[in-house]
């Protein structure tokens, strides 16, 4: 029998994983799956990793206008976020 642990528990555990320098994929996709099952927005959090391959985002950066797009350096895909006018 699996233990459950609370909301709050979640939380911290999440913001303990983030606050660590290297990560791989399969942890990044277990902390993913752990927030979706406690509905924990991950913020500023999932700009640190590439929504394809899920690895730590390294690459090339080009800012537009309105967006930052950022070039995974293993996959090649093109992260886009939006950039806040205010």
């Amino acid at each position: 029998m699996k233990k459950s642990i609370s909301k709050t528990e979640a939380k911290e555990k999440i913001e303990k994983f983030f606050e660590r320098e290297d990560f791989n994929s399969e942890e990044v996709r277990k902390i993913k799956r752990l927030a979706m099952k406690y509905n924990i927005k991950l913020g500023k959090n999932r700009k640190s990793f590439c929504r394809k391959c899920l690895s730590k985002l390294t690459g090339k950066i080009k800012v537009d206008r309105n967006y930052k797009t950022v070039i995974c350096g293993s996959c090649g895909f093109k992260n886009r976020f939006r950039i806040s006018t205010e």
